[in-house]
């Protein structure tokens, strides 16, 4: 099921912020070739302290809680 979810909605982007003290985070989620792709960008307090990790393949854990989230959001359409 997981896996006709991710073909069906190929192309599908969503990004999310999140800040607290000190430290705000930028994910970019992309579906892409039957696999979901993260990236997390960002910065801390810290004057050097940017990060971006580039897109990186999910695990199987981070794929489940980013359908179950965003599931009203994604084409079910036949499932």
């Amino acid at each position: 099921m997981r896996q006709q979810l991710l073909d069906q909605n190929e192309g599908f982007e969503k990004r999310t912020s999140s800040s607290g003290r000190n430290f705000t985070e930028y994910r970019h989620y992309r579906i892409t070739g039957g696999q979901l792709l993260i990236r997390a960008s960002g910065k801390t307090s810290w004057a050097d302290s940017r990060f971006d990790t580039g897109y990186v393949g999910a695990t199987d854990d981070q794929t489940r809680r980013f359908l179950r989230e965003y599931l009203a959001e994604l084409n079910t359409d036949g499932l």
